[in-house]
């Protein structure tokens, strides 16, 4: 039932720059313990803790699989919580378009082919993108709860996050600081306009903030394009 979801997991943490702490990050997500994950695939709490802090080599595929399948085996067995609510939201209402890279792209050209004009973070460019969504943020604000959020993220969260209906940027940017996954870069498309504390935040947070005045159709395009 949840073999996609497994598949997203697993594919972040093996494309991900620091995989122990993308481990941390979806164990996290799912409200579950060193010592519980440990327990259910039989391993010790330090083994966990190291992978996670770094002291540890990354897991291989199998070692990453078995994490995987332990987050979401405990998480059915809590009721399903978090992998129910993954797999209920309606992605045709929110996710406008997206698209995964082959291979990692520069956010400098990805900046360029948008025609994009960066606000704050500029000097958080210098990294790849593994891809991008386009998001209706209205529909997103009344459709989704906190942990729907990870549908947003596709195989890998350094990846673009496009909003269309954005009134003051506000709104994307707190739900982005609230979450424990983090974009490469969001895009705000056509805003009405963008205030001071949506620039602040993506500035502690690290993450570019870029405004694209390309229509929706020609975005869409040059993006599958690109």
């Amino acid at each position: 039932m949840y073999h996609k979801f497994a598949e997203k997991i697993a594919g972040e943490i093996t494309l991900s720059d620091n995989p122990g702490q993308t481990i941390k990050k979806w164990r996290d997500i799912f409200e579950i313990s060193q010592q519980d994950l440990a327990r259910h695939i039989r391993l010790s709490p330090s083994i966990i803790s190291d992978y996670e802090s770094g002291r540890r080599k990354s897991p291989g595929i199998g070692s990453i699989k078995k994490i995987v399948n332990a987050l979401i085996e405990i998480d059915d067995e809590r009721g399903g919580k978090v992998a129910r609510k993954y797999q209920e939201v309606p992605d045709d209402q929110v996710i406008r378009d997206i698209k995964e890279f082959p291979y990692g792209r520069s956010a400098k050209d990805f900046v360029e082919a948008i025609e994009g004009e960066v606000l704050a973070g500029k000097e958080y460019l210098e990294k790849e993108l593994h891809g991008y969504t386009i998001i209706d943020s209205l529909k997103a604000i009344v459709t989704f709860n906190s942990p729907d959020y990870i549908r947003f993220y596709g195989w890998s969260s350094q990846r673009a996050l496009l909003f269309t209906d954005v009134k003051t940027g506000r709104s994307p940017m707190i739900a982005i600081r609230a979450h424990p996954l983090k974009p490469g870069m969001v895009v705000y498309i056509r805003p009405k306009h963008v205030d001071k504390l949506a620039k602040e935040l993506a500035e502690k947070e690290e993450i570019p903030l870029v405004v694209t005045s390309l229509s929706m159709n020609t975005l869409i395009k040059t993006l599958r394009d690109f």
